[in-house]
């Protein structure tokens, strides 16, 4: 009787689990080494060096990669949501349509990073470094980016919906297609040089914040403030 008590007692379990979603064999495995599609979700992967890992579609929700080197690593439509990333260097990375959405990267290098199509929105960025990345159609709506470095980084079609540019520095992007600065708060944010032309949702009073100078090209309706150029900080 008592077998058949804990029979069906396993049986109901295992039916409950079942019907909430949960799959202990999908359960993420952080002692596995790096490779296509794994689940390292919450697991802790601060401070090693790994780069030119193939992490292509790997499940990396909440994972700790604090100062972790994963330059010119595979994250291609890997998901990063809430992952931490601070300090950490992905510096050359392929990570088209990958998934940064809400993780926290304060002072990390995404130098040179080839990220079109991905998701940073709602994301902490300040002061990283994304200088010369490929950022075409990249989302960085609600995104913090105070002293973000976007020097020389492709631009086009990007989405800065009210994001925070403080004092972030896009001189020599190149920004085409029709890139969203909508909202986007632009206190002293260099764009010297930078063609906006074709920037929606950008207004004046937004202009007057920013840094820019003669060469920069405005949408039509916009004026250069009698400001520009700033003054050094």
């Amino acid at each position: 009787m008592q077998t058949v008590r804990c029979l069906a007692f396993a049986m109901v379990f295992a039916a409950t689990v079942s019907a909430l979603g949960y799959d202990p064999a999908a359960a993420a495995d952080c002692g596995s080494t790096a490779s296509p599609g794994l689940d390292w979700s919450e697991c802790s992967k601060k401070s090693i060096i790994i780069p030119g890992s193939n992490l292509e579609g790997a499940n990396l929700i909440g994972t700790d990669f604090n100062a972790t080197d994963l330059g010119n690593s595979n994250l291609t439509s890997a998901n990063f949501e809430k992952a931490s990333l601070m300090r950490a260097s992905l510096a050359g990375a392929k990570a088209e349509k990958a998934n940064f959405s809400r993780v926290e990267a304060y002072r990390s290098s995404f130098a040179g990073i080839s990220a079109d199509g991905a998701s940073f929105a709602s994301a902490e960025f300040q002061r990283a470094d994304f200088s010369g990345a490929s950022l075409k159609n990249a989302n960085f709506e609600k995104a913090e980016l105070g002293r973000a470095n976007f020097q020389k980084a492709a631009l086009a079609d990007a989405r800065f919906f009210l994001a925070n540019l403080s004092r972030a520095d896009l001189t020599g992007a190149t920004i085409g297609g029709k890139p969203v600065f909508e909202g986007a708060f632009m206190f002293r944010t260099r764009i010297e040089g930078v063609d906006l032309s074709a920037a929606q949702g950008l207004q004046q009073s937004q202009i007057d914040l920013a840094c820019g100078d003669t060469s920069t090209r405005l949408p039509a309706g916009l004026s250069t403030p009698s400001s520009w150029p700033c003054t050094a900080d």
